[in-house]
C-alpha cells in the first residue's frame, strides 16, 4: 500500500510539471500589483476556522493587477465600488459573515498607476462569490477567464452569474494566459464548483501564486481546515494539496487573499513585484 500511495503522488507530480510548465528564466511579466480591494470583519470566524465560535477577526480582500508585455490581466475585482461611499460600509444580515468596507474604489486603485478599465485584457475571476465578483461589469470588454463549472454553476437567484453577453473562456482546467508560462490558472475547486487559482512567474520575485479562497488563513492551510461554506470538501482537501506540491516544485509564495496579517506584510500598491 505505501508504495501504491508514493506511486500515486509521483504521478501527481509528474501531472503538474506536464500541464504546468512556467518558463523557468524568462517570464513576460515584469509587474505584480496587489490592490486593496475591501477590508472586512468576521462576525463569527469559525465559519472558516472552524474554531472559535462567536469571535471576530478583520480579513483582507485583495485584487491583482498583473502586466505582461501581451496586455494587463486583473485577478479578482473585490466588493463593489459602491460600498466606498457608504461610511459604516455594508452590515450583512448575518452577523457571522463579513461587515465589508471599501476605503477606495477600484476605479480608483486602478487610476494611481494610470490604468483605465478598458486597458484590461484579462480578467480572471477566482469563483463568483460576491466579494471577488463585485466590480466585472466595470470591463465590458475584457476577455473573462473562468472554469466552465464555476460559469455554468446555478445560481440561488436564478439568473446568471455574469451576463451573458461579456466575452468569456469557459475553461476546463489549468490554462497558461499568454502562453509562454509566465501566468497560470490552475484548477482548485472545493471552495466552489469551479474555483481557480493563479500561478505568477516574475524575473526576480520568482514564482508566486494567488490562492483565491483555495485557503483562507497560513493556519488553515497548515492544518488542512475546510471551511463550512465550501461545497466540497475532498476536493478542498487536494486543491490544498496541490498547492503545496506546487510550492515545493517552483518554491513558490503563496498569496492567501483573506489572510489580513499576510497582507499587512506585503507590499501594496504603488508598490509592485517585478
Amino acid at each position: 500500500m505505501r508504495r501504491v500511495n508514493i506511486c500515486i503522488a509521483a504521478l501527481a507530480a509528474l501531472a503538474i510539471s506536464t500541464a504546468i510548465a512556467p518558463a523557468q528564466n524568462k517570464s513576460g511579466v515584469d509587474r505584480l500589483y496587489i490592490l486593496n480591494c475591501g477590508e472586512g470583519v468576521a462576525g463569527d470566524i469559525s465559519r472558516w476556522s472552524g474554531e472559535d465560535v462567536g469571535k471576530s477577526m478583520p480579513m483582507a480582500e485583495n485584487c491583482y493587477l498583473i502586466h505582461h508585455a501581451q496586455g494587463w490581466l486583473l485577478w479578482d475585482t473585490g466588493v463593489t465600488d459602491a460600498i466606498a461611499a457608504m461610511p459604516k460600509g455594508e452590515a450583512p444580515s448575518d452577523p457571522r459573515a463579513i461587515h465589508w468596507y471599501r476605503p477606495k474604489t477600484l476605479a480608483a486603485e486602478l487610476a494611481t498607476v494610470g490604468v483605465k478599465p478598458s486597458d484590461i485584457k484579462y480578467l480572471a475571476i477566482s469563483h463568483t462569490h460576491p466579494d471577488h465578483i463585485g466590480n466585472v461589469e466595470m470591463f465590458p470588454q475584457s476577455m473573462l477567464l473562468v472554469q466552465k463549472a464555476e460559469y455554468e454553476w446555478p445560481n440561488p437567484l436564478g439568473v446568471g452569474r455574469f451576463k451573458p453577453e461579456h466575452p468569456v473562456k469557459k475553461l476546463e482546467g489549468d490554462y497558461d494566459v499568454f502562453g509562454d508560462g509566465s501566468v497560470t490558472i490552475i484548477s482548485t475547486p472545493g471552495h466552489t464548483p469551479g474555483h481557480q487559482s493563479l500561478l505568477v512567474h516574475l524575473k526576480n520575485s520568482g514564482f508566486i501564486i494567488l490562492s483565491g479562497d483555495v485557503v483562507h488563513s497560513e493556519e488553515n492551510f497548515e492544518k488542512n481546515i475546510v471551511p463550512s461554506l465550501n461545497t466540497n470538501k475532498a476536493e478542498s482537501i487536494a486543491s490544498m494539496e496541490k498547492i503545496r506540491q506546487m510550492i515545493a516544485m517552483y518554491k513558490a509564495t503563496l498569496f492567501i487573499n483573506h489572510d489580513k496579517s499576510q497582507t499587512d506584510k506585503l507590499k501594496l500598491l504603488p508598490a509592485f513585484y517585478d
